[in-house]
């Protein structure tokens, strides 16, 4: 229900309440902590923490960034400080934010993201569970969790086991059919998905002869992979019964609002946040602009409201 006059820009994520729809993306908003001075962290529907493994990863050698045209690519390597630390050190400041705290765990094995989920179950301030299965499975010779619906039920069934927070599952893009997969979590007992995370890319120097990336490829965000991105929202969110959450090259309240149509029920921002801090921020004041000028009084009334025919 509006209040003043205000629209009402609450949103659910299966069991977990946001106050508005827009979020902060895994890997482009540090620990929370890195923006406290520059973004009023209280007005955001959630931040979601930087991915989290089992133990500290240092990621890859440096170059592993470079700009692109209309976007970024990076190959950070997961670079993190561990569930350890996380619980210890990051969490004390992220739990004062007043908003809700998702954290990304990601791992190598099934068992590993089963320990993950084990560990921060009960963690004090923390809302929700996202699971990044973009991740390779050593055990299966490098072949990404989320590249085949087994692998991604089995990931998805191992967390959700030992778990009684909410559990979002990040989906890659680089698949053949993203909806197949989306299925497969919503049947294996995500609460929600995420999507899309980066898409597989590369830089080259023309005059060194070398990839600008010291991996050679990484993933590609920002504006440019935007309307892959509405795609396959677009696609999951007429798959699936769960909560979607759009990402991808949202970088203005416009640009979340084509998310919202599309069918999403929440956006995060991602590379954005490199560019201006305080997007996020800006995005949650322009969304409930646009639906005053539409008088509007809910957002729920704006989401999938897409007309096709």
């Amino acid at each position: 229900m509006a209040v003043d006059n205000k629209p009402d820009l609450r949103v659910r994520i299966g069991g977990l309440e946001l106050q508005n729809p827009v979020m902060t993306a895994s890997g482009t908003f540090g620990y929370g902590e890195e923006f406290g001075d520059l973004v009023n962290l209280h007005c955001l529907g959630g931040i979601v923490a930087k991915g989290i493994s089992l133990k500290p990863r240092p990621g890859n050698p440096p170059p592993r960034v470079v700009e692109t045209a209309c976007g970024m690519l990076n190959a950070i390597g997961l670079e993190n400080v561990g569930v350890a630390r996380f619980i210890n050190e990051k969490m004390a400041f992220l739990r004062q934010t007043g908003t809700a705290v998702v954290v990304n765990i990601l791992g190598d094995t099934v068992d590993d993201y089963s320990e993950l989920a084990t560990r921060l179950n009960g963690v004090e301030g923390l809302a929700a569970i996202e699971v990044n299965i973009s991740c390779p499975n050593v055990r299966k010779g490098g072949v990404a969790f989320g590249s085949q619906p087994k692998m991604a039920r089995a990931v998805t069934a191992a967390v959700r086991k030992q778990t009684s927070l909410p559990v979002i599952v990040k989906l890659s893009p680089n698949v053949t059919d993203i909806t197949e997969i989306a299925r497969a979590v919503e049947d294996s007992g995500a609460d929600a998905v995420s999507l899309i995370n980066t898409l597989l890319g590369m830089a080259i120097d023309s005059k060194a002869r070398r990839p600008r990336l010291a991996n050679i490829v990484g993933g590609l965000s920002g504006p440019a992979i935007k309307p892959v991105a509405l795609r396959m929202v677009w696609q999951v969110a007429n798959a699936v019964r769960i909560p979607v959450i759009g990402i991808g090259g949202i970088t203005t309240a416009e640009d979340a609002v084509e998310f919202l149509l599309a069918g999403a029920t929440a956006v995060q921002v991602g590379t954005a946040n490199f560019v201006n801090p305080r997007a996020a921020e800006e995005i949650v004041t322009g969304l409930a602009d646009y639906l005053q000028e539409q008088k509007m009084e809910s957002v729920l009334d704006l989401i999938g409201s897409l007309q096709t025919a």
